[in-house]
């Protein structure tokens, strides 16, 4: 079964969907339901999760089957960018968790996006 779904694209974002918003909608979601904007702006990051994972599994099952280092990177920088989501989504539903340590959240969320394009920028161009 796990292979029929992760073979169908269309019922693995479903799945990856249903799944984010799952474990979203307690501790996320359903405090913010009457938030108006603030809702609208944690349902724009929580959607960029939702693509964030969706392609991270795909390039994870691409790398299973050819190996390739592009694809390696590739699903680095895809996970760089669900956890660039994740500390956004933090950050945005839980205010006072202004940072970890001496980093801002808002930093973190910037230096992973920046990984992330730094990643597939080196995959882009990469010789294999």
């Amino acid at each position: 079964m796990l292979g029929q779904v992760l073979e169908s694209k269309p019922t693995l974002f479903s799945v990856t969907a249903v799944v984010v918003v799952m474990i979203l909608a307690i501790p996320v979601i359903i405090p913010h339901m009457l938030h108006g904007y603030h809702m609208a702006h944690i349902a724009l990051h929580i959607i960029g999760l939702t693509l964030a994972l969706f392609l991270t599994v795909l390039a994870v099952t691409s790398y299973h089957r050819t190996k390739s280092r592009r694809l390696l990177i590739s699903t680095l920088a895809f996970a760089c960018f669900a956890a660039s989501e994740v500390v956004v989504v933090i950050y945005v539903a839980w205010p006072p968790l202004t940072n970890i340590g001496i980093l801002p959240m808002a930093e973190l969320g910037h230096l992973l996006v920046f990984a992330a394009l730094g990643l597939l920028a080196m995959a882009v161009f990469r010789n294999d």
